[in-house]
């Protein structure tokens, strides 16, 4: 597979390099590695990044970085489906990105409450929190699968080890940005339960 170099910037449509952080011309992001990057951009400017990422995939469909921007554009749209093909697409390139997997886990509930989830996909969200844990300790992996654990595990009485609150303590241990919760719940479509 070769590995592409250059690509036009989703909010410009300047020539760059796949390597550049952002654009030098637009200052917007080239590649988009987190939900923080594209968080404040409006519907219509993520809309242009998506079909930038689009065309450029057709040309290069097995980038993980250009199946994981796609992916948080359509996450950031609200397209679940869609989102979790393209971030389940990045990590067959990739394996290595905890924050596919964790976004992977998001795609799933699509925009349901946990409690209302049925087990099979509770036990799939685990799973991709287990791997991004296991590439990354960090606090918001921690706390979302406290809120995992709490809102099906605690709220339908099943015993789960570790419980919610254990993992509520390691991920306040590990430290997270109450910036990173609220938009974690905001692509959630939820509130965050007043107990964490």
């Amino acid at each position: 597979m070769p590995q592409i170099v250059e690509l036009k910037c989703p909010g410009c449509g300047a020539r760059v390099q796949i390597s550049q952080k952002e654009c030098e011309y637009c200052h917007a992001p080239v590649i988009v590695s987190s939900m923080s990057d594209i968080f404040d951009m409006s519907a219509a400017n993520v809309g242009k990044y998506q079909k930038s990422y689009e065309s450029d995939l057709q040309e290069n469909p097995y980038s993980a970085e250009l199946n994981n921007s796609l992916a948080f554009c359509y996450l950031k749209l609200g397209f679940y489906d869609k989102a979790l093909e393209k971030f389940d697409a990045a990590i067959e390139q990739d394996l290595n990105n905890p924050e596919t997997y964790l976004y992977a886990a998001v795609c799933v509930l699509a925009g349901r409450k946990p409690f209302l989830t049925p087990r099979p996909e509770i036990d799939r969200i685990e799973k991709y929190i287990n791997a991004a844990l296991t590439i990354e300790e960090k606090g918001l992996y921690r706390y979302f699968q406290a809120y995992i654990k709490y809102d099906y595990f605690k709220r339908k009485y099943f015993k789960t080890s570790p419980t919610w609150e254990e993992c509520l303590a390691q991920a306040k241990a590990d430290g997270f940005s109450p910036v990173d919760v609220s938009q974690l719940f905001y692509v959630l479509k939820q509130e965050i339960p007043t107990c964490m």
